[in-house]
């Protein structure tokens, strides 16, 4: 979120230790019906799906946003956001995208089958306080200079490893801040009337990091096929505030942060954000600024999948470490609703890629997936 490049490393980190699957699993939303594809992006004729976007309105405003944060990349793009919003005020029809000029290029997916992968990442809102008090006693940091030497890691910053004068607010949950750090920033309330602070990435203290979803599966704390944002919660709140630090420092890396007023929350691009029509990409496959036609699985309140797909128009405004190839991370919005929903996304579907037929170049036929990994992190 706002080209902080170490949320980039951590954010979606939750969803991504979720248990691998199997050739054909079929309880993530995986679908077999389009033949095996030998590319990368494979172009056709037009989309085997069903339906028309339900987020066109999104869509379009996610576009506004690029042109006011970002005209190079707005301009870039322009001949097939132009296109795209053609077809889709005459109705959207898949079967129509090439009369307005759009050729839609499919993803062969994370097993050749179309399948891509989808997890998702949202903002936090964290209740702090500017001074130590009751229960909030958690110190969120900005990042020190880091001098000659390295700087602590979790453990020794959780001793007080840091100085005093780099702390920007207290909170009252220690998991409540890992999980900020995860999504690489947030939205901190100081419970004093005033609007809400963004607490942007700040930098790391440069320790390798290390999943607490896959120790606590290593650990036979959590199965692997249970594994969620919201089964690690579920453990910290049956566990003591000792157990919960002693996980947590199993995980050295440290994310810092950077207070920001009245900020929105933006992506690498640079580009406000709007929740469920902007994704994380992989830039060496799916650059930014790229439209995406999706087939997105949808999920029940407890993170099953239903059985459905709906159609959405999404733009690549963000990147993560993890986010190799044929996988995509979905931001979800703001708050702890968006949370719960990040939180269980791990499943799969279609995706074709949307190009304004004189739009130029926009991928090499031969590219490879990249080679993402399940147990990666954001």
């Amino acid at each position: 979120m706002k080209g902080r490049w170490g949320k980039y490393l951590l954010g979606g980190l939750l969803v991504a230790v979720l248990a691998g699957c199997s050739s054909k699993p079929t309880d993530r939303g995986q679908q077999y019906k389009d033949g095996r594809l030998d590319q990368s992006l494979e172009l056709v004729n037009q989309p085997n799906a069903k339906g028309s976007p339900v987020n066109a309105k999104d869509y379009s405003d996610q576009l506004m946003e690029i042109k006011y944060a970002s005209p190079s990349l707005f301009n870039r793009n322009n001949s097939t956001y132009q296109a795209v919003q053609s077809w889709m005020a005459s109705g959207a029809d898949t079967r129509m995208l090439s009369q307005y000029g759009l050729s839609a290029y499919q993803m062969e997916g994370v097993d050749n089958y179309g399948n891509v992968q989808f997890t998702g990442y949202y903002t936090p809102v964290v209740q702090a306080r500017y001074t130590q008090q009751g229960e909030f006693r958690y110190p969120l940091y900005r990042m020190p200079p880091k001098g000659r030497g390295r700087l602590p890691d979790r453990a020794g910053i959780y001793s007080g490893a840091l100085d005093d004068r780099y702390i920007i607010a207290y909170t009252n949950s220690l998991m409540d801040n890992f999980m900020m750090e995860v999504q690489g920033s947030g939205y901190v309330d100081y419970g004093n009337g005033q609007p809400l602070v963004f607490f942007g990435y700040g930098g790391k203290n440069g320790h390798a990091y290390r999943s607490i979803g896959k120790v606590l599966i290593d650990r036979g704390e959590v199965a692997k096929a249970d594994m969620s944002m919201q089964a690690i919660r579920q453990w910290a709140d049956t566990h003591s505030a000792a157990e919960v630090r002693e996980l947590l420092e199993q995980n050295p890396s440290f994310v810092f942060f950077r207070p920001e007023a009245f900020a929105p929350v933006k992506g690498a691009s640079a580009v406000p954000l709007i929740a469920k029509a902007s994704v994380a990409s992989d830039r060496s496959l799916i650059p930014a600024g790229t439209t995406l036609l999706a087939e997105v699985p949808l999920l029940d309140n407890k993170g099953k999948f239903t059985g459905k797909y709906e159609m959405r128009l999404m733009v690549a405004l963000d990147v993560g470490g993890a986010i190799k190839g044929q996988h995509f991370d979905m931001y979800q919005g703001i708050g702890p609703d968006a949370g719960h929903s990040a939180g269980y996304y791990n499943h799969y579907g279609r995706v074709w890629v949307l190009k304004n037929n004189g739009g130029g170049q926009l991928f090499s036929a031969n590219q490879s997936n990249g080679g993402g990994s399940l147990l990666a992190t954001r």
